[in-house]
Order: structure tokens, then C-alpha cells, then sequence
């Protein structure tokens, strides 16, 4: 299943640094985004886009997953000879992540 099926996101951009935010929609999916929306899986993700570290944060009280890409937008978003790398595009495609169908875990 698509990770846009679980949850939604916001993002944020400053620099060459992208910031996205995974929120579920229904807080009893928050263990299950903890579980299968790390930062390695989201450093894989976006294997060609990011060239430093990213960070995970976990804000539970919102149900959320923030992600801080670290050398992400080409060296800003001033600078960049890219189209369309703004943190908003970075999110659309997070939010096309695969991650397990929740009933194939639950088994």
C-alpha cells in the first residue's frame, strides 16, 4: 500500500535543508507509521535526491513523523538549476512510499 493511504504530510524548506512532516490520519496508526517510516527507508526513497543524513523526530502527540533532509534541494531552492524541488514536491513523492499492507503485518 501507498503511505498516502495512512497519512498526510507537510513540508518546509530553508536552504539546501527539506523538512517533512508524516501525519496520520487516525492516531491508531501511528505505531504502525513508527514502525514502517524510517529514516533509512526514507533515505532510500530518495536515494537520488538527497545527498547528506536524514533525521527522524517523533512527535506523538499529533500523530506525526518529522523528517529533516539534509542536502536536499540541489543547494537551495535559489540555487538549484532543478525544476520543481521545493519541499511540497518532496512530499507528494514521500507520500508514495510503499509500506506493508497493515492486515499482511498483523498476521
Amino acid at each position: 500500500m501507498k503511505l498516502h493511504e495512512l497519512a498526510h504530510a507537510r513540508t518546509g524548506d530553508k536552504g539546501d535543508i527539506s523538512d517533512i512532516s508524516v501525519i496520520a490520519y487516525h492516531p491508531a496508526d501511528f505505531d504502525f507509521l513508527r514502525e514502517y517510516v524510517t529514516a533509512e527507508r526514507v533515505r532510500e526513497h530518495f536515494a537520488d535526491i538527497v545527498r547528506g543524513r536524514v533525521d527522524r523526530y517523533e512527535v506523538p502527540q499529533l500523530s506525526a513523523l518529522k523528517f529533516v533532509l539534509h542536502s536536499a534541494l540541489g543547494g537551495g531552492v535559489t540555487r538549484t538549476l532543478n525544476l520543481d524541488i521545493h519541499g511540497k514536491s518532496l512530499s507528494c513523492s514521500l507520500l508514495e512510499m510503499q509500506v506493508p499492507e497493515q492486515a499482511a503485518v498483523a498476521s
